[in-house]
Order: structure tokens, then C-alpha cells, then sequence
């Protein structure tokens, strides 16, 4: 099979969720299948690192997606041109994203569809570009990756999908993430929060990641508890973040509360696994990440009591309401004073993590993508 995939989202030290997705899919994928060509398709200069065997040929395409009108151009324009070139025998898309100018049959990884759920999230002309054109690439699809069983269910309730035509391919957290010794967890808590126990949130600062109530949340721990315990968030900001500007300046609390950015790879991993916490108090996830990362650290989770997170949890985390900052709250000082209890999670997250391997999603993408290409 001849196999074009958009790959707009592997970019040299800035992997974000999906990124990663592709990142550890396709790699395994091209590795195990050298029978199979594969075209990838970059919107700008490309890191080598991302051409992981010989059967691959990159491609620079053009231009680069930063905004509606120049996503359309590369989706509609560039992409279908590649793909008759090449003669591609199926479009594989991580981000789920599309292009209706082609016959090519697709598969789109779809790992969520959360703004249709909070539209007011997003930008009007963002919004305007997912509800024209997100639903046509459903119709369009020929069959659909999802990384959840609720998601699974979500995308096939919203837009009347036949669920057995979407098939489930959990996410799983790199091997990278694991625990490191007490004397490694002392000296990173010396670097980045002058020695202090920190409560930890990875992932984009955006309005669906529920930062503010975490933020108001952590001001009422910080009021009960008395402790030196800060507040660390490692992520870019995203959209609308009005609410978290408004929960940081008004809190008590601010200088302990740190915004580090975006964290390098690197740093990550000791940051997640020198934390007293998770905590990933989500309003809306197709998978949630985070919270295997933090697992394969050996650091135990607080996490949302919706959409995904408790069938990514299982029995290995302390279930929060995230329109509660009180439940929220009671969760942190649960954990900060009861080192049974956290010893307890951490347990039963070494377990709960058996479950998800980047070996088992690469196989069963791979399973999907010889489903669509035996469709006539």
C-alpha cells in the first residue's frame, strides 16, 4: 500500500498530545511494515527525526496551517495534489483532519470533538472552520480512529456515526515517563520551586482545562493547609484565558503559583515525576494523557469525574467534581496529608498502567488502516 499521512504536527520540540500520538504511532508503524510505502506530508521544514525508516518519503508541503483560510489551502489545495501524485491508496490524518477534494479513501483519528461541546472556547473563526467542515470529514471518512470508548460513543451519537465503523486506539504515555530516585526528585524541586512539594497540571492552558477553578481550588488548600506546597502548571497558553488571568490575579496565593510554559522534553519527565500530584481537573477529555504519565511516574492523580478520564483512570485515581473548587480542594489536602492514601493510588496506578502501551495503539491503528484498505 502506497499510505499518505499528514504529519502538520510533528514538530522538533514542541509535541503536544496529539503530536505525540503521531509521533509514537507512526513510528512503530513504518519500522514494522517495511513492505509499505509511506508519504508524509509536512506544512513546513521538518526535523529528521520524524523520517524514522527508509520507506518513508517526506514531503514540505505548502502553506503553513496557522489560521482557517491557510488550513483550507493545505487541506484542499496541497493535500489532494499529493495525493495523486503518489497515487495514494489511503490518507491517514492523526488529527483528524480531512480534505474533501479527493477519492482517496481516509482515516481520520478523531480524539475528541469537545468544541462542539464548548463552543464558546473557541475563536469565531475557528469555530466556523470546525462546524462546516468537521462533520463533512466524518461523512467523508471510511472508517474512524478514536482514543477512547467514550469518545467512541460521543462522535457516533453527535453525528450518527456507525459505531462499528470507529474503531478504538487508547493513547499511552512514553516510555520516558518513569520514576526517578528521591535524590533526582529533591534536586528538580531545588530548580524549578526553591525546594517545595508541588501540585502538578501538564497539558495546554486553555478554558476546557478547567486552570482557574484549579486555581481557586488551590488558593482554598493553600488557606486550609498552611503548607509550602506550590501550584505548577508546564503548558503554552491557548485560547480565551481571561478566566485564569482573572483566578491568578486575584488569588492570595500568586507566588506560589507558577506558570512555567512550555516544558522540554527533557525537563518533563523529572518535573511529573518529582510531583506530591496530578491533578488534571478537566472539564471535557477524549483521553487525557496526563494522567498515564503521571501514573508511569510512580505519582498519583486527581482527576475529573467526566468524559473519558474515569475509563483512563480506572480505580487509580481520586475523582473530583470540576465545577466543585470545594471537591477539588478536599482532594488536595487528602493527598498532601495522607501519605497511606497516596502510597495507595500510586499502587494501584503501577497496575492501571499495564493497560496502555504506544506497541498496542500502533498495532491497533494498524488494524484500522487494513480495515479501510480491504473497502472496495
Amino acid at each position: 500500500m502506497i499510505i499518505a499521512v499528514n504529519t502538520r504536527l510533528l514538530l522538533h520540540d514542541r509535541l503536544e498530545g496529539i503530536g505525540r500520538f503521531a509521533d509514537e504511532t507512526l513510528r512503530n508503524i513504518t519500522r514494522e511494515h517495511p513492505e509499505h510505502k509511506f508519504i508524509f506530508i509536512f506544512d513546513r521544514d521538518f526535523s529528521s527525526e520524524f523520517i524514522y525508516s527508509d520507506n518513508i518519503i517526506p514531503l514540505k508541503g505548502f502553506p503553513q496551517t496557522r489560521h482557517p483560510f491557510l488550513w483550507y489551502m493545505f487541506f484542499e489545495k496541497h493535500v489532494p495534489a499529493v495525493l495523486e501524485k503518489y497515487k495514494a491508496d489511503i490518507f491517514l490524518s492523526p488529527d483528524g483532519w480531512l480534505s474533501l477534494k479527493t477519492s482517496v479513501k481516509s482515516l481520520p483519528v478523531m480524539h475528541d470533538i469537545n468544541f462542539f461541546h464548548f463552543p464558546g472556547f473557541i475563536p469565531l473563526q475557528v469555530r466556523s472552520y470546525y462546524n462546516y467542515f468537521i462533520p463533512r470529514f466524518v461523512r467523508k471518512a471510511s472508517r474512524i480512529a478514536t482514543v477512547s470508548e467514550f469518545s467512541k460513543k460521543d462522535i457516533s451519537d453527535y453525528f450518527h456515526y456507525d459505531t462499528a465503523k470507529i474503531d478504538v486506539v487508547h493513547n499511552a504515555a512514553s516510555d520516558r515517563f518513569s520514576p526517578i530516585s528521591t535524590e533526582e526528585q529533591f534536586a528538580v524541586r531545588q530548580k524549578f520551586t526553591g525546594g517545595c512539594p508541588y501540585f502538578l497540571f501538564t497539558g495546554l492552558i486553555h478554558p476546557r482545562k478547567n486552570i482557574a477553578g484549579l486555581i481557586r481550588a488551590f488558593d482554598g488548600f493553600k488557606a486550609s493547609s498552611g503548607s509550602n506546597v506550590k501550584l505548577f502548571l508546564a503548558g503554552s497558553l491557548k485560547w480565551k484565558n481571561s478566566d485564569v488571568r482573572s483566578a491568578f490575579s486575584g488569588s492570595p496565593y500568586k507566588a506560589d503559583i507558577i506558570f512555567a510554559g512550555r516544558i522540554p522534553d527533557a525537563d518533563l519527565r523529572k518535573i511529573t515525576a518529582s510531583a506530591l500530584a496530578m491533578v488534571y481537573v478537566s472539564f471535557f477529555e477524549g483521553f487525557g494523557l496526563p494522567v498515564i504519565e503521571a501514573m508511569n511516574c510512580d505519582v498519583p492523580v486527581i482527576a475529573s469525574e467526566t468524559s473519558s478520564l474515569p475509563e483512563v483512570g480506572g480505580d487509580a485515581v481520586y475523582y473530583v467534581d470540576p465545577y466543585s473548587t470545594e471537591s477539588i480542594k478536599n482532594a488536595m489536602l487528602a493527598l498532601y496529608k495522607d501519605d497511606k492514601f497516596r502510597n495507595d493510588l500510586i499502587i494501584r496506578g503501577r497496575v492501571n498502567r499495564q493497560r496502555f502501551s504506544w506497541k498496542k495503539t500502533a498495532d491497533l491503528l494498524w488494524q484500522s488502516i487494513n480495515k479501510v484498505g480491504m473497502i472496495d
